[in-house]
């Protein structure tokens, strides 16, 4: 295991197999491990890792369902001092393959929940890859294949062990996580959310609940079951979970949960609401971070049912506080870790700009490459996050976008995320997307895609006469004035336009398709974009 006085984290391991020796600290289905079994589990196979030829510094991949046994793997993998990197068993044959060119792995580990691309990758050539192993019972299959390559590569990001173990101390100080919780593993391990929450329950010998992948109706089940505590969601996850409860009369959850951790992108306002109702009992969190910075960089609590000075029931942690965290200037995404050093690097007189931060959470480097995204100040090196933000007089600090989606309009700077948060916050306004599109004069022009509530009709000067008197309307004119109204500057003396459902086309010239924009010519507009674990 290395130097035991430096950060590892097979540490967990002395707690597991003395203080929780009996007691369960893993359920997977039908299936119980105390302390002592679990721990007994990692030796066994770091004990069958040596003579396969695993050494420190190789790199074994995994690619499996949530289970006790990916756990185990994890640690034994650490304890003989290779490298772990865990695998999105959602990924195509093709995401896989050059995941695997990237990492170089010396073995694969894998279950049932890869059959649809393991099949194709046996005909093909991996050159580090030695070893395959099924999760529950390790083998000798060794892959040979052809070799041929494909373009475009993902980045591996390489993280420490300290990283690892600051990370889950401050979600234990910030949640106030201990040894009596059950937490219920809702998010895949192989996300830095779900591994570094995983982590954190280790080393305070807390039970694990483990669920093979997130489904709304199993995760409610399994919260009764086990009369689960604790658990991390995204926002997709949580609309999903309210939308079952939803006509249920009982529901021992209500009286179970104490702490939910939302990461992946912020709570609306109305779903907040619906997570209180759903978990009244429960301390609710939002956290911002990255896979770069082992998972979370802030934290802000949302509701907490143990905060009443009034005497009376306990209820939205100050709605006000809970709006505030919607305006105008960005989301408030609370403040940094206590190990956290964070800073704005601004232009000129501006309070807002790029979003740096730097301590023992960062990565070490993206694998086989140098570290990226530095930015300098004077002696200093911080690391770039490419997040666009603020931090107020509090000490909060206020997301707005993404530094790579500005559009540059006019001369203006406009971030796409706070036209669509603006938008959103009109009463007809279901979805929205904000994208730039060429134009000769302006050099990019703002167009919003909208999808409008179905009770509501869409207005423009050409199907004015056949809007309903009895339904509400929207426009370009009402919505223009509406972001007029939240002082939304910098857009409106341009072109603003809506793509609805039923409206207008996008001009020939559109080609906006990247990453965090969906294209939304000639389509509904069905969600804004995929939610992702941090």
């Amino acid at each position: 295991m290395g130097n035991y006085s430096q950060a590892h984290i097979c540490q967990c391991m002395s707690l597991l197999s003395t203080l929780r020796r009996n007691s369960v600290v893993m359920v997977t289905d039908n299936r119980q491990k105390t302390g002592k079994e679990f721990v007994e589990g990692v030796m066994e196979l770091a004990r069958g890792l040596l003579p396969l030829g695993i050494r420190s510094g190789d790199v074994v991949s995994i690619a499996a369902f949530n289970s006790e046994l990916y756990l185990e793997w994890l640690l034994a993998i650490a304890y003989v001092g290779a490298i772990a990197a865990p695998l999105n068993y959602r990924w195509s044959y093709e995401e896989a393959l050059l995941a695997m060119e990237v990492v170089r792995p010396a073995m694969l580990v894998t279950d049932d929940s890869c059959i649809p691309w393991y099949s194709k990758l046996q005909l093909r050539d991996i050159p580090s890859l030695r070893w395959h192993v099924s999760v529950d019972s390790p083998s000798s299959d060794v892959l040979r294949a052809s070799n041929n390559r494909t373009s475009g590569r993902p980045k591996g990001v390489t993280l420490s062990h300290s990283a690892f173990i600051i990370q889950s101390l401050a979600k234990i100080a910030v949640a106030g996580y201990g040894e009596d919780d059950v937490y219920l593993h809702t998010a895949p391990l192989c996300h830095i959310g779900g591994l570094s929450s995983a982590l954190a329950m280790l080393m305070i010998g807390a039970r694990h609940v483990l669920m093979p992948k997130f489904e709304a109706k199993s995760a409610l089940e399994a919260i009764e079951r086990h009369s689960v505590t604790s658990l991390i969601t995204v926002p997709a996850m949580m609309a999903d979970l309210v939308s079952k409860f939803r006509g249920k009369e009982t529901w021992k959850g209500i009286d179970t949960v104490k702490k939910v951790l939302n990461g992946g992108g912020g709570l609306s306002i109305e779903l907040t609401k619906a997570a209180i109702k759903l978990f009244p009992q429960a301390k609710l969190l939002s956290a911002y971070g990255m896979t770069e910075t082992s998972s979370s960089l802030t934290f802000m609590t949302l509701y907490d049912p143990s905060v009443d000075n009034s005497g009376r029931p306990p209820r939205l942690n100050d709605e006000r506080k809970l709006h505030s965290a919607h305006e105008e200037r960005g989301v408030c995404v609370g403040k940094p870790a206590p190990h956290v050093e964070l800073k704005i690097s601004v232009d000129g007189s501006s309070h807002v700009g790029r979003i740096l931060t730097r301590g023992q959470h960062m990565m070490l480097r993206y694998w086989h490459r140098s570290p990226p995204n530095e930015s300098v100040s004077g002696n200093e090196v911080w690391f770039d996050t490419g997040d666009v933000g603020s931090v107020d007089d509090s000490g909060n600090v206020w997301l707005i976008g993404r530094a790579n989606s500005r559009i540059k309009s006019g001369g203006e700077n406009i971030y796409p995320e706070e036209v669509e948060r603006t938008l959103l916050q009109h009463p007809g306004v279901t979805g929205v997307v904000v994208v730039g599109i060429p134009d000769s004069r302006l050099t990019e022009m703002v167009v919003a895609c909208v999808q409008i509530r179905e009770d509501w009709q869409w207005m423009n000067k050409t199907i004015k006469h056949s809007v309903s008197k009895q339904m509400p309307h929207i426009s370009s004119d009402v919505l223009s004035q509406h972001c007029k109204q939240k002082n939304l500057t910098g857009v409106l003396n341009f072109f603003l336009d809506g793509c609805f459902d039923k409206g207008c086309e996008l001009p020939d010239n559109y080609s906006a398709d990247t990453a965090s924009h969906k294209r939304c010519k000639g389509e509904t507009i069905k969600s804004i974009r995929p939610n992702s674990f941090k």
